[in-house]
């Protein structure tokens, strides 16, 4: 098989992406279809082929406009014939759209050789790269125009055959000059038992049946990902990556990369990882602390046959830290850095799954169950108040129910309309809920709670004939990704105030559905996995879980909620508020000038990038964002890699000329920007907010149960 460089464009997306949308819905749909049309170029959110991920040309439009076009489009999921991509011929059909954002050029290479030299042409010829494996950002992060998109999903596989048992005996005093022991030098100093090698084309499908093969075969592992199959592992991983359904108990995504094969934008192919580390238990970590990282530079990039690459230091002009590089790469984001060839990933011991769900029997919703929320009739319990405050106590404040730390690490949850435990190892769900009902007076109702053992590997696809024995895809895909922001909620914020006063904080949506059910509990051991050498904000280890839907554009929640939450009193340093996973296109932070007003909503996206805090520090705060910046500054000065809302390389002078340009004067932060009523309409953010959160609930419940 050898490398293909094609051209593309609109006509390709229309013929092979938006078929899937318009002729399958949810479950039916799936990311497995469109990642393998010959183009490349399609996306798990059709829109996401346009500029901020919607069709509708973006000149000079307010944030308020776009966020009910999202709205309308997402609602698809729950609502049938809610938004047909058929119908809109002026936005979907319009291949003369100036909102389209696809490349022009897709090379799918199958092996580094291939991309070494892409990046060497581009380096040469000033052309922007864009990278691309499944597409799940929500930004579109992997599709933009202009640019030539190193489309990675023929690359070379790695997983089938890529588990190496750890063996401390086996391994030699010091590790390898070439490396190639290094991965399993730092798992003995984990006290873990193997690594996986996954290639930059592979995603979570291929990589959990490598190991559910491998442990058929005799292997007892366990892997931590994502809850999609079609997910990447790489920009999964690199924003932070969140595991509510695989294991909390082991820390972030991010917190399983053992070493990282790349190429760089200066052209260089490099492989890197820790080679000094210092216990840190005594400070209350369970991983040791990162204090020294290797990397080596291949000197034969022709060479093709993987036997006989030759690794030597990098020369002495080379510029890069790879200290540095280890940091930014795991928690600064994808497709910003190069091209990510392959990682070598922690492997855990397998430890069988057990799942609880809050019972529909009809008894239950007699006497347990009895919130009257509008949607309880699709998603059944699982948004019941009752069921939501003891899934937040159980994660968040376990010592209420007589529940240890430990016992409450070993359980998580991936997501909106999940609120149902899934735990590894040690727990104490059952014993808790009986706690839980005889604090609330409620007789009876231990039969509420089921319990289901599910063992340690993922389900195979609900989709039947069309991908059969493929992990499942889920969510499936959208038309649009929603407008949303994760607020991080701090754990000990939680334990200060409680549950149910934290509950009353954030509120009930308008649709009878606590904010709190909107949410992932992915966050469990984060605050003690970390090597203490990334870039994975504090907020996201000591978050106990992330709301998603909750109306951050609201004044409340900046004058009122935020505050508790958070020290904004140093108004120099913004601190991270916002999780990365799921974060889309169009977010902010407040105003600039005044932390306690929200961003307007009706101002065009210009006015709120000049005038509010921006999208990535209120992700990473402002210290670790001007480090991230700087790193990247020296690793790609130019920008060769420049993807839709990622770190870029910023120079003082642009800085100052975001001062300078004109924001909205006081005359404007009291009547808004003029917009038309019919395109804004009635519909206040805080409704169009919970709107999308619900439309995601129901289309994730459609298939809850497939894990």
């Amino acid at each position: 098989t050898s490398a293909s460089l094609i051209d593309t464009g609109f006509k390709d997306y229309a013929s092979e992406c938006t078929p899937e949308f318009v002729n399958f819905r949810s479950p039916i749909r799936s990311t497995y279809a469109l990642i393998n049309q010959p183009s490349g170029l399609c996306l798990p959110h059709l829109s996401c082929g346009y500029d901020r991920c919607n069709p509708r040309p973006s000149a000079n439009h307010t944030y308020d406009l776009h966020a009910q076009d999202i709205q309308a489009m997402a609602l698809e999921v729950a609502v049938p014939d809610a938004f047909n991509p058929a119908l809109q011929d002026s936005y979907f059909n319009d291949p003369s759209n100036p909102s389209l954002n696809l490349p022009s050029k897709v090379l799918h290479p199958v092996d580094a050789s291939d991309v070494v030299a892409a990046i060497q042409f581009a380096k040469e010829h000033s052309l922007e790269l864009s990278v691309k494996n499944s597409g799940h950002s929500w930004q579109g992060a992997s599709s933009k125009k202009n640019t030539l998109l190193v489309n990675m999903n023929r690359y070379t596989r790695y997983a089938p055959t890529g588990i190496t048992n750890c063996d401390a005996q086996s391994l030699g005093i010091a590790i390898k000059d070439d490396l190639s022991d290094q991965p399993c030098h730092l798992s003995v100093a984990k006290n873990k038992p193997a690594v996986i090698r996954v290639g930059g084309g592979e995603n979570w499908d291929k990589t959990y049946r490598a190991v559910k093969d491998a442990n058929e075969a005799g292997g007892l592992y366990h892997v931590v990902g994502g809850s999609s199959g079609s997910v990447s592992p790489m920009g999964w991983t690199f924003q932070g990556g969140l595991s509510g359904s695989w294991g909390t108990r082991y820390g972030l995504g991010a917190d399983q990369v053992v070493q990282i094969e790349m190429v760089l934008p200066n052209g260089f192919h490099v492989k890197f990882g820790p080679t000094e580390w210092k216990d840190a238990s005594a400070e209350g970590f369970t991983v040791p602390r990162t204090i020294g990282v290797t990397g080596l530079c291949r000197t034969n990039p022709e060479e093709r046959d993987e036997e006989k690459w030759v690794w030597e230091d990098c020369p002495n002009d080379f510029g890069i830290d790879f200290m540095d590089l280890w940091y930014a790469i795991r928690g600064g984001g994808g497709g910003t850095w190069g091209v990510v060839l392959s990682m070598h990933l922690q492997l855990h011991d397998y430890v069988p799954r057990v799942d609880y769900a809050a019972s529909s029997s009809e008894e239950c919703s007699a006497t347990v169950f009895t919130g009257d929320a509008l949607l309880n009739p699709f998603l059944g319990p699982l948004t019941d108040p009752l069921n939501v405050e003891f899934m937040a106590t159980y994660v968040m404040t376990p010592s209420v129910l007589n529940v240890t730390v430990h016992q409450s690490r070993a359980c998580g949850s991936p997501g909106p309309a999940f609120n149902m435990p899934m735990c590894y190892g040690e727990e104490a769900i059952s014993q808790a809920w009986i706690t839980f009902l005889q604090m609330k007076n409620i007789t009876g109702g231990a039969e509420c709670l089921e319990r289901s053992e599910r063992g340690g590997l993922p389900s195979s696809s609900p989709l039947g004939s069309r991908f059969e024995g493929q992990i499942a895809d889920l969510p499936s895909p959208g038309i649009a990704a929603a407008a949303l922001n994760g607020v991080l909620v701090p754990k000990a914020w939680v334990e200060k105030v409680g549950v149910q006063s934290a509950n009353d904080l954030f509120g009930i949506s308008n649709f009878g559905i606590p904010n709190l059910a909107a949410n992932y509990y992915a966050f469990g051991s984060a605050a003690v996995t970390s090597d203490q050498a990334n870039s994975v904000s504090q907020a996201h280890r000591d978050a106990g879980t992330m709301i998603l839907g909750f109306d951050t554009e609201s004044e409340t929640f900046w004058r009122d909620i935020a505050p508790e939450m958070f020290d904004l009193k140093d108004k120099t340093k913004f601190p991270p508020i916002y999780g990365s996973n799921h974060a889309a296109t169009g977010m902010t932070g407040p105003r600039k000038d005044d932390w306690t007003k929200p961003c307007p909503g009706n101002w065009t996206f210009e006015e709120r990038l000049a005038g509010c805090v921006s999208f990535q520090e209120a992700i990473y705060g402002t210290e670790t964002l001007k480090r991230l910046e700087a790193i990247k500054k020296v690793v790609d000065p130019k920008n060769m890699f420049a993807c839709n809302n990622c770190i870029r390389a910023t120079e003082e002078n642009d800085e100052e000329a975001a001062d300078q340009e004109e924001v909205p004067t006081q005359e404007d932060k009291d009547d808004g920007v003029a917009v038309k009523e019919e395109d804004v309409g009635s519909t206040s953010s805080y409704h169009r907010k919970s709107f999308l959160a619900i439309a995601m609930m129901i289309g994730a419940a459609v298939n809850c149960f497939v894990y």
